[in-house]
């Protein structure tokens, strides 16, 4: 049987490594601290674990990465993620005063792909496909944007074609009704490890509770069988974990991101 603390572990143990910034144009050691570049200006900080750092060796952390993304002129933003179950004494605080902002806590979720991998009735009119083309990317990215509210912006799409180039694994699904792409998501198998993560799960407001994102889902799930991956995992924000948690993934932890912007 697998428990909460074994799929909590494996997560540790398998993707909190360099598998976890498959895109990453540059990675740097900072201490326990892994510090990302990606393309379009974006630092990222992820690590295993914190080595046991107290308050102030941790204060001192934050103010030596912000100092090396500082240095960077193209860098003008970054995501420090943090996990919930980590040792992290006066992160928060140190965070806040280097001028980071929490977003909303998401749920770290994983479970058997086999769960996900089921037979789900699409609303008539509505169907499946994964997309490659630059054209469809464009709009699955637009699409995204909308839903998140976010500013209509070709940087996601660039970043999803440039992957896409690289035949790296990564899968892009969509769902469509009358030729409009009403929700989407990409499936992100890791290499040398038991996963592949379900991320970018977005639906348009008008097309949600019909069953389309668990269909997209299960669509995900049956292709990372066919990859070889056994294990499913997402971070989720509180409209899909419980969609996720009918499907049999269990939250084994939290993450919770803090942005900083030049």
């Amino acid at each position: 049987m697998i428990t909460t603390t074994g799929l909590r572990a494996a997560y540790d143990d398998q993707l909190r490594t360099d598998a976890e910034t498959p895109s990453a144009l540059s990675v740097t050691r900072h201490g326990p601290l892994r510090l990302v570049t990606f393309a379009g200006g974006r630092g990222f900080v992820t690590y295993r674990d914190l080595g046991g750092a107290d308050a102030d060796a941790i204060r001192m952390l934050v103010q030596q990465t912000l100092a090396h993304f500082r240095a960077d002129p193209g860098i003008n933003r970054v995501e420090w993620k943090t996990r919930g179950h980590d040792r992290a004494p006066g992160l928060h605080e140190a965070l806040l005063e280097h001028g980071f902002t929490p977003d909303e806590q998401e749920s770290i979720m994983i479970g058997d792909a086999r769960a996900l991998a089921v037979d789900v009735p699409l609303p008539g009119g509505v169907t499946l496909r994964r997309v490659t083309g630059d054209a469809d990317v464009r709009a699955m990215s637009a699409m995204q944007d909308e839903v998140f509210g976010d500013p209509p912006s070709d940087e996601m799409a660039n970043a999803l074609l440039s992957r896409l180039s690289r035949a790296d694994g990564m899968e892009l699904w969509v769902a469509e009704a009358d030729a409009r792409i009403v929700s989407a998501g990409r499936l992100e198998p890791v290499r040398d490890t038991q996963f592949a993560g379900i991320w970018g799960g977005a639906t348009l407001p008008a097309w949600r509770s019909r069953g389309i994102y668990r269909a997209l889902t299960a669509a995900r799930a049956h292709s990372a069988l066919r990859m070889g991956k056994t294990l499913i995992n997402s971070d989720s924000t509180e409209y899909s974990r419980p969609i996720l948690e009918r499907s049999g993934l269990v939250t084994v932890s939290t993450t919770t991101p803090y942005r900083w912007h030049r």
